[in-house]
């Protein structure tokens, strides 16, 4: 029995999913055109139009990415949304993940009926890797980008775990593959060899140029709504079974940066929420947040799917490649499409796709439970959710 049936609230189901073409620049659109593709393409999908739409939650990285302040205000009529409620999120990189959760607990608390879950970010008009070098004071330096900062949590987890230094180009090969089976995916590498990645330049040792995620333009939306408009949906709805945040400080004492106590804390409640006791059997695929190729092995022992020190062997096994028993990032995931802002949502919604049956050539045959999971800042912020092919029992 699922505790959201247990709590009183309302089973959210996702009914509607729509994502633009993620590309180095979208220039042919402004920030309110990309967002209103992906919100156009979501209300498609699930065959209702703006009048639908009850209130809209929004959210992206830091508006210093774009040099657009508080653009939530102006979106608005882009969105459809004038005179209707709007809710600006911000989770640093986890942002996509806690927007869709943000809604979805709108939904379960019968605050709104239908509510449109929107992310995005265009990179293009920032430099994202020197925005997130500045030197912030009584704080380590991001050296130039994230890489520079999450470079010596993977060589951590190197030493604790006696990972052998192939894996992070193990995974980085499986998901650039992936990507060519999926349309939206910023990069399509066909040429991408074992051997291309390996001998890719070292960037923050031990992280290789193909073992990083790109720069792009993209949004992702979803129509989430209650028992009643799922009841109405044209195509099979995704279910929530649980969903989760979490956080705490990027530095404090005792801190484990290579497993945070916050990832496995939000997974936990997850789990218990959905009634998962063994995820390694209980859950048929996840989509998780690896912006460089490592965190696939990290984020597997964080999670729950493998004991600590052994993540890498899944890896390696090949357990979570896409025809595995586990498949992991089925989608090409963060290291093939980063628009900063909506990458956890894409997790999200890549997940209800699965789900939905609606995956495409990445479609994991029987897919009835999938994790979608997002990280943010130092390892601090964590958001995900579980769905599923049925609703939560009662």
């Amino acid at each position: 029995m699922s505790t959201v049936d247990k709590a009183g609230k309302e089973p959210v189901a996702v009914v509607g999913i729509g994502q633009t073409k993620h590309v180095a620049a979208r220039r042919d659109v402004s920030i309110a055109g990309l967002v209103r593709e992906a919100a156009g393409r979501a209300l498609q999908d699930a065959e209702l139009t703006w009048a639908d739409i009850d209130a809209v939650v929004i959210g992206k990285a830091p508006d210093f990415f774009e040099g657009v302040m508080m653009p939530e205000l102006y979106l608005a009529d882009a969105l459809g949304v004038v005179g209707k409620p709007m809710l600006r999120v911000h989770t640093a990189g986890s942002v996509g993940g806690s927007t869709a959760l943000v809604a979805a607990n709108l939904i379960a608390a019968r605050v709104h009926g239908t509510v449109l879950t929107l992310a995005f970010e265009k990179q293009s008009e920032s430099n994202a890797m020197w925005g997130l070098s500045l030197p912030i004071p009584f704080q380590q330096p991001l050296l130039a980008g994230a890489g520079g900062f999450f470079a010596p949590h993977v060589r951590a987890y190197m030493r604790r775990s006696g990972a052998p230094e192939t894996v992070g180009s193990l995974v980085a090969y499986k998901d650039r593959r992936n990507a060519l089976k999926n349309p939206y995916a910023h990069l399509h590498e066909h040429d991408i060899t074992l051997e291309k990645v390996q001998a890719s330049p070292m960037l923050w040792d031990p992280i290789r140029y193909s073992e990083t995620c790109p720069s792009s333009d993209g949004a992702c939306a979803m129509v989430l709504t209650d028992r009643a408009g799922a009841a109405h949906s044209p195509r099979p709805p995704a279910w929530m079974l649980g969903g989760a945040m979490r956080s705490e400080p990027t530095l404090f004492a005792g801190k484990d940066c290579v497993s945070p106590q916050a990832g496995k804390d939000c997974a936990a409640d997850v789990y218990r929420q959905a009634g998962i006791t063994d995820p390694r059997r209980e859950i048929d695929a996840v989509e998780m947040y690896v912006p460089f190729s490592w965190y696939e092995p990290m984020w597997l022992e964080n999670l729950g799917f493998a004991d600590e020190g052994e993540g890498w062997k899944l890896t390696e096994s090949g357990a979570t490649e896409l025809d595995g028993d586990l498949p992991v990032n089925m989608s090409g995931g963060v290291l093939s499409t980063n628009p900063i802002g909506a990458s956890g949502m894409i997790r999200f919604a890549e997940a209800a796709l699965q789900v939905r049956g609606q995956a495409g050539e990445h479609q994991v045959d029987g897919a009835r439970r999938v994790l979608g999971h997002a990280y943010g800042g130092g390892s601090q912020f964590f958001s995900m959710w579980l769905v599923g092919a049925q609703p939560p029992t009662v």
